[in-house]
């Protein structure tokens, strides 16, 4: 698109203000332009060019249509002083005149000082081809200018549909304003609500603290209360309970009066019954000590081929069923791991007594073995399984999981056995399914922490 002029104007005089204004509305809608666009491109040149018909005496005012390098057109208006403008710098008197244009600079042409301003034409507008554009200029070489009478008329019109506008964009401005001012209302009531209800809820929780306080440090003086019963009687039983077992071992001696069959038998059963109840003293006696924390392990470095060894020679003058075999596998070298000896093969005990009572036929094995930063010891059977629902249960205090046959015990074997295990820094887990056997894994780190 060639940047031809549509229409070539001179402001010399007063007059001619009014005439630049009504002809810049007159281009800018014939191009295209929206309504208000129309406006404040006039209203710009009559601003611009008063100040320059004061400051140089007037300008010649060109306007074109010109493409920008994106594709869209716009109108341009080019005022060329008919002087040197002081200080070759023009600023204009009112700030808000460049609020009405795109573009509002000061820039030199062929040695001329030019202010130019610029207005985008919208997409909708019809397409200025060639052609278009030199019917626009034709059509407004034709028309004649207005008088200065018609051209304020017509300002005063747009002045007043400019107030009707301002008017009515306040009372929308008031209208949204109450409306504002009522939500805050309510968002302050809600507030007010919400913090009101807040406070009430913190109050419970606090309530509810001091109540679950009160409560553990009740349950902590049961549990104390119940260790230190525990840890009375057990220790007050095992004294007579251990005379019964004397006395008994007594009575069926070669060097006492000979016994009768069923003195005999019934004597057996009365050591038979006060050993069961030794066994339970001293279960419970020991639950009593892990529960009041006074088991400190002793830390040294434990061979564990020397503590299988121990377990292997010792568990088999158990009583296990016939057709059962105790398999304890020699750990591989080194065998070594930061824990308390004593504590780690009662543990031990108890898992390998444990599964032979349950076992009524295969094998009952005892591994070891080295994992990263820790051991992994295992007690494997192949008794009659365990439910998974009931995994957790067995390591409950007094229970025992329910089989074919009923077998004697206290059911603090896993208990204890646990608490030991955590005292040495490690854990307890069951795998176990119905039909195919248990294994207890005890996992350790090797240094001990």
């Amino acid at each position: 698109m060639t940047t031809t002029p549509l229409l070539q104007m001179t402001l010399r005089v007063e007059q001619d203000i009014f005439v630049v204004r009504q002809r810049g509305r007159e281009v800018a809608a014939a191009v295209g332009l929206e309504h208000q666009d129309q406006v404040r491109i006039a209203t710009a040149l009559s601003e611009v060019g008063r100040d320059l018909l004061r400051a140089v005496g007037g300008a010649d005012v060109v306007f074109a249509v010109v493409e920008s390098p994106d594709g869209r057109c716009h109108l341009r208006v080019d005022l060329t002083p008919v002087a040197p403008l002081p200080g070759g710098r023009y600023e204009p008197e009112s700030g808000a005149v460049a609020r009405l244009v795109d573009t509002l600079s000061v820039l030199t042409v062929q040695r001329d000082t030019v202010v130019r301003m610029s207005r985008r034409v919208p997409a909708t507008a019809r397409t200025l081809t060639t052609e278009r554009l030199a019917e626009l200029r034709a059509q407004l070489g034709e028309s004649a200018p207005g008088t200065a009478e018609e051209e304020l008329a017509t300002q005063n019109r747009q002045l007043i549909n400019a107030l009707d506008e301002v008017r009515n964009q306040r009372d929308e401005l008031a209208r949204l304003n109450e409306e504002l001012e009522q939500t805050n209302q309510g968002v302050m009531a809600l507030y007010q609500q919400l913090t009101d209800e807040l406070e009430a809820t913190n109050q419970g929780v606090v309530a509810l603290y001091a109540e679950l306080d009160e409560k553990s440090a009740q349950l902590r003086a049961a549990s104390e209360s119940k260790s230190r019963f525990l840890a009375n009687v057990s220790h007050e039983l095992r004294a007579p309970v251990t005379a019964i077992i004397g006395l008994a071992r007594l009575l069926g001696d070669s060097a006492s009066d000979p016994l009768t069959t069923e003195q005999e038998r019934q004597v057996g059963l009365i050591r038979s019954s006060a050993s069961d109840l030794l066994t339970l003293v001293n279960e419970l006696l020991d639950l009593a000590k892990a529960e009041s924390g006074r088991i400190e392990p002793e830390w040294s470095e434990v061979d564990l081929r020397a503590v299988f060894g121990q377990l292997r020679g010792t568990l088999r003058a158990l009583p296990a069923a016939d057709g059962v075999e105790l398999v304890v596998e020699e750990p591989a070298t080194p065998a070594t791991v930061r824990t308390d000896e004593v504590l780690l093969a009662q543990v031990l005990r108890n898992l390998l007594h444990n599964a032979l009572k349950f076992t009524t036929e295969g094998e009952v094995r005892l591994r070891a073995e080295r994992h990263g930063d820790g051991w992994r010891l295992t007690v494997a059977d192949t008794g009659p399984g365990i439910p998974p629902e009931l995994h957790d249960r067995v390591f409950e205090e007094f229970y025992q999981a329910p089989g074919p046959t009923r077998v004697g015990g206290t059911g603090l074997g896993l208990p204890y056995a646990r608490r030991l295990v955590n005292l040495l820094g490690g854990t307890l887990d069951l795998a176990s399914e119905p039909g195919r056997g248990s294994t207890f894994t005890v996992w350790l780190p090797a240094d001990g922490t």
